[in-house]
């Protein structure tokens, strides 16, 4: 796959998780959360690898493109520190809904600007074999890429490489952790639920997708775990029966 076409499918993910939320009703709260940690997902991986690949490379080889660039980086700074506000957010707030609409209108206009103007440029500049191998290393670059924003680390090289390689790596470990937390808390909830003869609570893990695999990973887990035997069951398993010695009859 080549870049540009690798970006665009990532646009195409973003606008479905934007038409999402805008058909979400008023008071659906818990789903709006659930797409809102997806879309900050979604964008700081793609915000990544084209700062660290895209743009760069297009840059340094296509006449033109200086201006586009610099202002697509702009876009992406003020769509970072919106993704971080959303990320300590409660769907409740009142700005929620707001900022989400600010967001999908900035990123929308981000990408119309990209798709027109920008990616024309880059595929007449670059060619077909070049784009192949820039998508190669930008689809490799996104298993290890940033999950969450980080609107304060160096946008541009060499300083992105090196602090998104460590962003990425840090990201991946506290959503590794946040899953963990997650689905033991989810685990206790089963347990509970269980000894009270109660259906299970239908919660959904939230945030990234590798926190989200986690602690539905660890929920399974535990519950398939078999119970830790009691003292008491434990006694009755561990007993040995001793043997019943004859009394001998004197005759």
């Amino acid at each position: 796959m080549d870049a540009i076409t690798l970006l665009r499918n990532d646009h195409k993910t973003v606008e479905q998780l934007f038409k999402r939320f805008e058909k979400a009703g008023a008071g659906a709260r818990v789903e709006k959360r659930q797409i809102v940690d997806r879309i900050i997902e979604a964008l700081s991986i793609h915000a990544a690898i084209e700062e660290q690949f895209f743009y760069p490379v297009a840059r340094s080889t296509v006449p033109g493109t200086d201006d586009i660039t610099l202002e697509s980086l702009e876009e992406h700074h003020i769509v970072k520190w919106v993704l971080c506000e959303l990320e300590g957010l409660d769907p409740a707030d009142e700005r929620f809904d707001a900022k989400v609409t600010v967001l999908i209108e900035n990123v929308r206009h981000h990408v119309k600007e990209e798709e027109t103007e920008f990616f024309p440029k880059v595929r007449d500049g670059l060619g077909r074999k070049t784009l192949a191998e820039l998508g190669d290393m930008m689809a490799n670059a996104k298993t290890s890429a940033p999950t969450h924003p980080h609107p304060r680390s160096p946008d541009v090289a060499p300083g992105n490489s090196v602090v998104g390689t460590i962003a990425g790596i840090a990201d991946r470990v506290a959503d590794n952790m946040s899953g963990i937390a997650q689905g033991s808390v989810s685990a206790a909830q089963d347990l509970i639920a269980r000894v009270l003869g109660r259906d299970s609570a239908a919660s959904a893990p939230t945030g990234t997708t590798i926190a989200r695999s986690r602690a539905k990973n660890v929920r399974n887990a535990i519950g398939a775990a078999p119970p830790r035997p009691t003292a008491a069951t434990a006694g009755k398993a561990g007993a040995v029966k001793m043997p019943v010695r004859q009394r001998q009859v004197k005759r």
